[in-house]
């Protein structure tokens, strides 16, 4: 059966702009050393803690292709794994006997890999920003890819019912709480494969540097309007618990 993709990959680049102070480096620290144990790291948070920016930066620190889908409400299994789109059709006209005209059609379904079976088969780095906004059942078919290493194809795809896997295969998840607006409670079996980082809000220092590395301005000058921010914030997610912390929910 004919295959093709669709997936348009990242290039792992790392952001030379990306502020890394102790706060950020202890958080990418822990995440790369569960990658490197074949671990899947998800980045749980509030909004507008930089879950995907450092998922991204992460992942650029693999050195592979990054593979990045947003979750959807609309999404179902064929938008992670592929689909059939389309037919391809053959036709052969065959006179080599002048007199006798032979005629053969052969018509084959066309399978296209979609961004996961990509991720999968060629070993990127998978980056599935915001799962949680998908629904539970789209996201049944990781539970196989993150324990077993198995990919579960439609029967007819290929002789096999599963993709070859590649070992560098590596997976990155975000979300963000439960109670946020447009957010599924996502399957205990999938909670129970992924090594949960809580990501609060920054530190002080790590305000400071980020606000005078996109201002351009002298670092002490907006370390009080940082410091007021970052109170702020945590006034604001204080009732806020439901993600939980790194020792909360750690494989080893």
């Amino acid at each position: 059966m004919a295959e093709e993709s669709l997936s348009t990959l990242l290039e792992p680049d790392v952001d030379a702009g990306f502020v890394v102070t102790p706060y950020v480096t202890d958080l990418v620290d822990h995440a790369l050393a569960y990658l490197q144990a074949d671990l899947p790291v998800h980045f749980c948070g509030p909004a507008g803690t930089g879950k995907t920016a450092l998922a991204l930066h992460v992942a650029a620190k693999l050195k592979r292709p990054i593979v990045l889908i947003h979750g959807d409400d609309e999404f179902k299994t064929p938008d992670l794994v592929g689909a059939e789109y389309g037919f391809r059709l053959k036709r052969l006209r065959d006179q080599y006997i002048h007199s006798v005209t032979k005629l053969e059609e052969d018509i084959v379904k066309r399978w296209t890999d979609n961004r996961l079976t990509v991720a999968c088969k060629h070993g990127f780095t998978l980056v599935y920003d915001e799962f949680t906004r998908s629904k539970p059942e789209a996201n049944n078919t990781l539970l196989s890819i993150l324990e077993e290493k198995l990919l579960d194809l439609p029967a007819g795809v290929r002789q096999t019912t599963t993709s070859p896997f590649h070992p560098k295969f590596r997976a990155i998840f975000t979300s963000n709480p439960e109670e946020y607006a447009g957010i599924h409670k996502a399957q205990d079996a999938l909670k129970d494969r992924l090594v949960t980082i809580h990501v609060g809000y920054f530190d002080a220092d790590t305000e400071t540097a980020i606000t005078a590395s996109r201002s351009g301005i002298a670092e002490t000058t907006p370390k009080s309007s940082s410091t007021w921010c970052g109170r702020f914030a945590l006034s604001a997610s204080a009732t806020n618990s439901l993600c939980p912390r790194i020792d909360q929910n750690a494989k080893v």
